[in-house]
């Protein structure tokens, strides 16, 4: 990051251990160090993976709080309560297939199972959302791929009139 831009950032789990104190969040805590240095992390929270909890959650953290990039880790697999791409498509306005398929991508050179991840990326107003795995070694290795483009994508969802082009 070039020092000039700061974002507010959002990071929520979705555990339903996590959320009754059962779990640790490790996810929540590698998501948080990993984004710091591209701004203030203003909103936190463990919730269930329940799919209206999630929708809500994430409207308010956008269109009440205005928070820049939402990062949420877990449900994005095919448990049955794996939910978090069904409550991101109900929020989002635009999706952003490419980071989504860049960290399936990726991850794929590490684990046939990343085949079986739905994670979406996406826009509502001017927020972005990007749902990550579950575990902080998926969360440390899918956000490793998109972070080079976060900054950019940011200053461009909020306006930036400048060229993409070198």
């Amino acid at each position: 990051m070039n020092g000039a831009a700061r974002f507010t950032i959002g990071v929520l789990t979705l555990s339903d251990k996590g959320s009754r104190g059962e779990r640790e969040d490790e996810s929540g805590r590698v998501l948080q160090e990993m984004v710091a240095p591209l701004g203030e992390i203003v909103r936190y929270q463990v919730i269930p993976d329940e799919e209206e909890l999630i929708v809500a959650t994430l409207v308010e953290w956008v269109d009440k709080d205005g928070v820049d990039l939402i990062l949420t880790t877990g449900g994005t697999g095919l448990s049955p309560r794996d939910i978090t791409p069904e409550a991101t498509a109900r929020v989002i306005e635009r999706e952003i297939p490419g980071m989504a398929e860049a960290m399936r991508a990726a991850s794929m050179a590490k684990t046939p199972h990343a085949m079986i991840s739905r994670a979406l990326a996406g826009v509502r107003r001017q927020s972005m959302i990007i749902n990550l795995p579950g575990s902080p070694k998926g969360v440390r290795e899918n956000l490793e791929v998109v972070y080079p483009a976060l900054e950019h994508a940011l200053l461009k969802l909020k306006g930036d009139p400048s060229e993409c082009a070198r």
